[in-house]
């Protein structure tokens, strides 16, 4: 009788994450006894460093088990300000930003906050998976614009162009970038930047991954290309990727207190406040040692090298060189069409399962982030993975026919 109750059309407008779906699907081949050698999950393979858990569980044993502040707690607020100030020179205040239940939560408040229905909102793509059905949910459209992968997935003002509309409201950057690790130029930016001056969109920039570059030189950032834009851009960043705390669940935005308060509102009518024993965490974070982030990346950077170099080796993929986050983007689309015991790889759905069924190797398709003749894999994991994910990888290809 109760599947009779009928759903709320918004459930019908989307689907569950993807990435999420085949990370547990993964985890229960691996359970069941299959030696499946997992590549899908967006998260670093180190432990939460050992300061930080230490201030959480210091954090328990001093009573903070309560509510807090909705916006988060004063302590935490202050932290973000003075890395934001000593990280980038930018100037914001405690109420200026808001600390969430991880970065996801923060863009879903975002988006609740700012979008009325019908607003378009412009979405790069490849993109992260939950953009589009984050604005979904809140009313608005997202409007897709393509990038290229022979511009390294760089944005290309003149198509960007090409997209934006009278009803378009936001336009959503991430740079470092998931799925493709790309990053967007100063070029780029700066027209974004003039666009979003000239027609009053607010930017939403993505800086989950910024702490996780291989530059030599310094991270382009929308809020260095004119100091007017820092009215009209809502920063979204945490401590799940730069502090191997996923699992902790905070992240932190930064904006105009006008939209933070918004935002606020919509926190409080639904999580009313993020844990309080992973806030002091995450605390300890911010305040403490900030040498973590360069550890990950000294083991990433020669997994992201081999990683690259292996697929690029093999016949018709090519891999654009990630410069950020612990993810490869290669297009397998030369091999679509092709077969195996009579079922044909038809597009990167079939072959992230032919992959997993055949080689045991998760992987992620890239219909899942808007661009179907690719397949993410996380080199979120040991180079003995790797390596032996990618034998398994060529193994199955050359199988193809």
């Amino acid at each position: 009788m109760s599947e009779r109750i009928a759903l709320a059309n918004r459930v019908t407008q989307i689907a569950p994450s993807p990435t999420l779906a085949v990370n547990a699907k993964a985890k229960a081949l691996k359970a069941a006894g299959a030696d499946i050698l997992n590549f899908s999950v967006g998260e670093p393979d180190f432990d939460t460093p050992p300061h930080v858990c230490e201030a959480g569980k210091q954090a328990i044993d001093d009573g903070h088990t309560r509510y807090t502040a909705v916006p988060g707690i004063p302590e935490l607020r202050e932290a973000v300000t003075a890395r934001f100030k000593k990280d980038h020179g930018w100037e914001y205040s405690p109420d200026q930003i808001q600390v969430c239940c991880g970065g996801k939560h923060g863009l879903y408040n975002i988006f609740q906050a700012v979008l009325n229905d019908g607003d378009e909102v412009l979405i790069p793509a490849p993109y992260w998976v939950s953009y589009p059905p984050m604005v979904q949910l809140a009313g608005g459209v997202p409007v897709i614009v393509p990038l290229d992968e022979k511009d390294d997935f760089d944005l290309n003002p003149d198509i960007l162009g090409r997209y934006a509309t009278e009803k378009t409201r936001v336009i959503m950057i991430n740079s470092p970038s998931n799925p493709t690790g790309s990053l967007f130029s100063r070029n780029a930016l700066e027209a974004i930047g003039k666009m979003a001056l000239e027609r009053g969109w607010l930017i939403v920039t993505d800086d989950i991954y910024e702490t996780i570059t291989y530059l030599d030189s310094s991270l382009p950032h929308v809020l260095d290309v004119d100091h007017r834009l820092k009215d009209q851009t809502v920063i979204l960043n945490g401590v799940s990727k730069s502090f191997a705390m996923t699992g902790w669940r905070i992240g932190y935005s930064a904006g105009p207190e006008h939209i933070i308060k918004a935002m606020n509102k919509i926190q409080s009518q639904s999580t009313s406040n993020p844990s309080a024993p992973a806030q002091y965490a995450a605390l300890a974070a911010l305040t403490g040692p900030q040498d973590f982030p360069e550890t990950m990346k000294e083991a990433f950077l020669p997994r992201r090298d081999f990683f690259v170099r292996d697929l690029e080796s093999i016949e018709g993929v090519s891999c654009v060189n990630p410069n950020g986050a612990f993810y490869v983007f290669p297009n397998f689309s030369a091999y679509f069409g092709k077969s195996f015991d009579g079922k044909t790889i038809g597009d990167s759905v079939a072959m992230a399962d032919y992959f997993l069924d055949e080689a045991k190797v998760a992987s992620v398709p890239g219909a899942a982030f808007g661009a179907d003749d690719f397949i993410r894999f996380s080199f979120a994991t040991s180079m003995d993975v790797i390596q032996k994910g990618m034998e398994r990888i060529k193994k199955a290809l050359s199988q193809l026919s």
